[in-house]
């Protein structure tokens, strides 16, 4: 792989995501000496992504406000911040020593590392559809995506949101909350369905609709139709026409497994990891939205887990990994996602349940769902009700479990109900 410009950069760390950054840091903070570089495609230095489709979106934040670290951060810690470079290929050395080898930018630069990270994210699904290239046609993943569509809601009238979850209905409450009329279609039977209940779906879909967001499900897109040049609407399959000046679509997301398929790494919706982040190349790891990992708090399966906290948490574990270690990581996933008012707060994994408990009244948008198996406490969904998301993570960070028939007083608060998990619980 020839290069016009060769430079030796130690530990390369490809994605200057949060797991990315993260990773540089944890490496410095457990004392490592060697180089570190951290190549990024965007212009940006690595910012938080989950304000762009509420604070950002809505105007209540600047994008200034949601950098990582200080500029002065990677010079003090001698990462060598490399942005708006995106490594085209990445080989490893046949002879050299595990995990070293040499990547090539798309710009002709080679950089050649003695261990290699893969934090290379997610990117958008884009839907092959009929029209998908008009203008006002958005998606929604990174910081130039929000900062287009936060200038095009300024004057939008009818915004079509295509899919019902976290993003599209993040962008919907945000849309709707400027004025603008909102249709979300969505092609599965509920909302969320992949991350929440069906109790959950059902109250945010009434909830959104309260707000004056129409919600159509089992509704599949045919086209998004134009006048050659900016989008018109877009056109349901069984033959439905949305009027619409902007079209949102918030599909998902691909993980990104190129690279990984390059260096002819095990990958299946993600790149494969193990408990410690190590590829089926245990000299190269990887971590965040790209990866599928043991179950975090059972250790059985694969999941791919896209938050903040995973990204961390895996971060961590592999730059341990990475200098012989090991690292005793919390495990308990957490996510979260503020939809205008809403604030939804989920702790656990739900996955599997087969009882639930609720607490509140979902009419009165303050309540929370626990979800049992075998009369374990498994996870928790909380609408505006944080007192008992922050209870349900502590019992389950300990190993802990609630009685369920106690948890139904939504009087009794959830932190005085936690209890040593019995011996002879039936494995999950």
């Amino acid at each position: 792989m020839p290069g016009t410009d060769q430079r030796h950069c130690g530990t390369l760390i490809v994605g200057a995501s949060q797991a990315g950054l993260q990773l540089a840091a944890s490496l410095r903070q457990s004392g490592a000496t060697g180089p570190i570089t951290l190549v990024g495609e965007e212009v940006h230095p690595p910012y938080q992504r989950p304000p762009l489709s509420k604070e950002f979106l809505a105007g209540r934040a600047d994008f200034g406000a949601l950098a990582l670290r200080a500029p002065a951060f990677y010079a003090e810690n001698a990462i060598d911040l490399v942005s708006g470079e995106r490594v085209a290929d990445v080989a490893l050395s046949p002879g050299g020593p595990p995990g070293s080898g040499r990547a090539v930018t798309a710009s002709g630069r080679e950089l050649v590392f003695d261990r290699l990270a893969l934090t290379v994210g997610a990117a958008p699904r884009r839907l092959p559809l009929p029209g998908a290239e008009l203008d006002g046609v958005c998606y929604l993943r990174d910081h130039d995506d929000a900062a287009d569509l936060r200038v095009r809601l300024a004057t939008a009238g009818r915004v079509v949101v295509v899919g019902g979850g976290f993003i599209g209905l993040e962008a919907a409450a945000a849309a709707r909350a400027l004025g603008r009329s909102v249709t979300v279609v969505e092609a599965a039977d509920r909302l969320m369905a992949r991350a929440v209940a069906p109790l959950v779906s059902e109250f945010y879909r009434r909830a959104h609709l309260r707000r004056g967001t129409d919600v159509l499900l089992g509704a599949a897109v045919a086209a998004v139709e134009g006048d050659g040049r900016r989008v018109t609407g877009v056109r349901l399959a069984d033959g439905t026409w949305l009027p619409a000046d902007l079209v949102l679509i918030g599909a998902g997301v691909v993980p990104r497994t190129e690279l990984a398929e390059r260096l002819g790494l095990d990958c299946d919706g993600g790149i494969v990891v193990d408990a410690r982040c190590r590829t089926s190349d245990p000299a190269v790891v990887a971590a965040g939205d790209c990866t599928v990992r043991p179950h975090p708090m059972t250790g059985e399966g694969r999941v791919r887990l896209e938050s903040v906290q995973n990204a961390v948490a895996q971060a961590q574990v592999a730059a341990a990994t990475l200098l012989g270690r090991t690292a005793d990581v919390p495990s308990v996933p957490w996510f979260w996602s503020f939809q205008g008012d809403l604030k939804l707060q989920m702790a656990g994994l739900s996955a599997g349940y087969d009882g639930q408990v609720v607490r509140g009244e979902p009419d009165g948008e303050q309540f929370s769902v626990l979800y049992y198996r075998y009369g374990r406490l498994l996870a928790v969904d909380a609408v505006n009700r944080p007192a008992d998301y922050m209870a349900v993570r502590k019992a389950l960070g300990r190993g802990a479990t609630i009685d369920p028939d106690r948890a139904a007083d939504p009087g009794v608060p959830l932190k005085t109900l936690i209890a040593a998990e019995p011996d002879t619980a039936p494995a999950l």
